[in-house]
């Protein structure tokens, strides 16, 4: 887990397998989360999220299967921030910033045109072993 995700009252969790299904569980499992958390559904930040934990998990899914069997989603939250983590074992790390969303634009793009929009923060973090990585989303609530 992420150096001061310890510090956030709630956090869970997920690994599935890298298969398309993937996606639905992990947009399941956060909603099932902020619910739990006392994060409405309707807040304005929940859809974004769930659209950029979607995103995530896809690219996972999609790129990183053939190394990674397993995909796993980390999601914590706090009085004022939302943060989410999906992590698999390809050493790929796409580069986030100067993603440009617009016409021919990856799905990167996307995400990070609503994490600056929202006024969150998004990093990319190698594993130590130099063969996997994770892709941390912060978002203020």
């Amino acid at each position: 887990m992420s150096a001061g995700l310890e510090a956030l009252p709630h956090r869970h969790v997920l690994t599935v397998p890298s298969e398309p299904s993937a996606v639905r569980v992990a947009r399941e499992t956060a909603e099932q989360a902020l619910v739990q958390w006392g994060v409405g559904l309707r807040h304005p930040t929940v859809d974004p999220a769930l659209l950029i934990l979607s995103e995530l998990v896809t690219n996972s899914v999609r790129h990183a299967a053939v190394l990674s069997p397993q995909v796993t989603v980390i999601y914590a939250a706090g009085a004022d921030c939302l943060v989410l983590g999906v992590h698999d074992r390809h050493p790929y790390q796409p580069p986030l910033h100067g993603s440009a969303a617009g016409p021919g634009a990856s799905g990167l793009g996307t995400v990070m045109e609503f994490v600056i929009a929202l006024g969150g923060t998004a990093v990319v973090r190698g594993d130590a072993d130099g063969r996997g990585k994770s892709i941390w989303i912060t978002l203020p609530l």
